[in-house]
């Protein structure tokens, strides 16, 4: 079982590796559900913690999942820095105004990344480097891709599953089209089926330490999502590292 947590400043990541999280997803701006975190975040972070797993949102904007096609390019170019600066991985969605996956949209950004380990195999380069802040890291695997949850507000979820796995994506980051993980757990367990494997399901939203295990159980997944946060008095999210103990302990 994977617990990934999700990260919105490097307090909060620090926090999430002192408590155990295998993986985490690092984001800025929790507050209106996640941005591109700052390239200086993640920066120091991989620098910190050099055998974590970490996977980057790469969201321009907040409110809705429609881009333009210079906010795609925005994305792709985000893309290649996040993993140019030591991302394990990638979390995307795009939507059409309709409410379905827009495949061409996605085409693009999961073409980015496949076209950007190919680069990395054909010049024989093993290792995450940036410009300025020089560290060396051998690529285990090809930079996973998370579909996230653009995919709740899909208005047929099969049909997006299907798109999702035939564009190659390694997970899907869902509530099951619920306000919280625990009320979805229905969609979450067919959504996993009809997976047959080819697509990971992870569900998130509202886990918490009383939940989690009955999320886990009802829907048969093996991986979680929290961001295990308490949100300050000048609404910042900061995730709880006795929190994120806790999610795990309850796993167990």
């Amino acid at each position: 079982m994977i617990l990934e947590v999700c990260c919105g400043n490097l307090e909060s990541a620090d926090a999430a590796v002192r408590g155990g999280a295998q993986r985490i997803e690092l984001c800025s701006r929790l507050e209106v559900d996640g941005l591109t975190p700052s390239w200086e975040d993640l920066r120091t972070v991989r620098a910190r913690y050099p055998g974590l797993c970490i996977h980057v949102l790469i969201r321009p904007r907040p409110g809705d999942f429609c881009y333009s096609g210079a906010e795609i390019e925005q994305m792709e170019a985000d893309i290649e820095t996040a993993l140019d600066l030591g991302a394990d991985g990638v979390v995307v969605g795009a939507l059409t105004p309709r409410g379905d996956v827009d495949t061409g949209a996605m085409l693009e950004l999961t073409c980015t990344v496949s076209n950007w380990a190919v680069a990395r195999m054909l010049e024989g380069d093993l290792c995450h480097a940036s410009n300025d802040s020089h560290f060396f890291r051998p690529l285990q695997a090809d930079p996973s891709i998370t579909f996230h949850r653009a995919f709740d507000v899909c208005r047929k979820p099969f049909d997006a599953l299907e798109d999702i796995i035939r564009l190659g994506c390694d997970r899907i980051l869902t509530s099951g089209q619920s306000p919280r993980a625990v009320e979805g757990t229905d969609l979450l367990r067919e959504l996993r089926l009809r997976a047959r494997g080819e697509v990971i399901i992870l569900p998130g939203g509202g886990v918490t330490p009383g939940n989690i295990r009955r999320i886990v159980e009802a829907t048969g997944c093996s991986e979680i999502h929290a961001s295990a946060s308490v949100t300050t008095p000048e609404g910042v999210k900061i995730t709880q590292e006795e929190t994120v103990r806790a999610l795990l302990e309850a796993l167990q």
